[in-house]
């Protein structure tokens, strides 16, 4: 069977048609979420290195897109059935029919192959390393049928970004402390932000036994673990500002320019008042990425 459509669907659409449901399916512009934070960690490697790349610079970027586009692809083929019971998601392209699984499936599979290829551009030990990045990104969707960590889960998938991009550099784990608090920053982070979003899914998913924080926890105390989540984050970031001495004034701008768009985030969200999650989710958690990780660059640069 090669869609989900029901009786009275069109079918699947023709193929570039099916390319562009698969990019807003996929949300690839969401990217913007890790990328930064690998570039900025890159950035930091580069200057300890004391050389710059182009090259580098751009298969690190084709592996974070990559990567991304193998695990959301992933997420949205095994989830199909799941996001069709669900109101919420049952117009997205793969349940609504619009796009065929094995037009998702060869989208998995080919975003996997560019990752290992970019991989292996960049140095050996990224090459060894591929496959056990991609054994974390593409078991994440499973995790919330069994553990109400799946948030977490999803987290350490975005917090190898920045551990990749230093190796990516290095060739090795030399200095590792810079990559390792900036990607358990992004693993905290990406958890806290996931565990708002869920919240718009609790009625599905108990019905549908899955092991959501918030359908587990309920949506108060789940609000409250987010926070503590991001307050954590930003503990870690600031070690980053502590264990590196070459970083200036313009990370601490970053730092603290995310620390108010996640306060104003937790303050726009409550458990009696869900309608502004999305602009908490995709907005501010792009602006957080985007500043700091932005600031982190030129930081490194000058």
């Amino acid at each position: 069977m090669e869609g989900l459509k029901t009786a009275g669907s069109p079918g699947p659409l023709p193929f570039l048609s099916q390319v562009r449901e698969t990019a807003e399916m996929i949300k690839i512009g969401h990217s913007v979420f890790a990328l930064p934070f690998a570039l900025g960690s890159m950035a930091l490697a580069m200057r300890a290195e004391g050389r710059w790349s182009l090259r580098t610079a751009l298969w690190v970027v084709v592996c974070a897109v990559a990567a991304r586009t193998a695990a959301m692809a992933q997420n949205r083929l095994l989830d199909a059935r799941l996001d069709a019971a669900n109101p919420r998601t049952a117009s997205r392209a793969l349940p609504a029919g619009r796009v065929t699984r094995g037009f998702v499936l060869a989208l998995v599979l080919g975003s996997c192959a560019i990752f290992v290829a970019a991989a292996g551009q960049l140095n050996r030990l990224c090459l060894l390393l591929s496959p056990a990045v991609l054994l974390v990104l593409l078991t994440y969707p499973y995790a919330k049928r069994f553990t109400a960590l799946c948030h977490v889960w999803l987290g350490v998938s975005l917090g190898l970004s920045p551990l990749g991009a230093w190796v990516a550099v290095r060739g090795s784990f030399d200095g590792f402390l810079t990559p390792l608090l900036l990607g358990g920053a992004v693993a905290l982070w990406t958890a806290g932000f996931d565990l708002i979003y869920a919240c718009q899914d609790v009625a599905h998913d108990r019905g549908a036994g899955l092991f959501s924080g918030p359908a587990r926890l309920g949506v108060a105390r789940a609000l409250r673990l987010s926070a503590a989540l991001h307050a954590l984050c930003l503990a870690l970031l600031a070690l980053v500002y502590g264990a590196n001495p070459d970083v200036s004034w313009l990370y601490g701008a970053g730092l603290l320019a995310a620390g108010a768009l996640l306060l104003y985030e937790h303050g726009i969200v409550r458990p009696d008042d869900l309608s502004r999650v999305n602009t908490a989710f995709f907005t501010l958690n792009g602006l957080v990425s985007l500043v700091l990780g932005g600031l982190t660059i030129a930081d490194a640069l000058l």
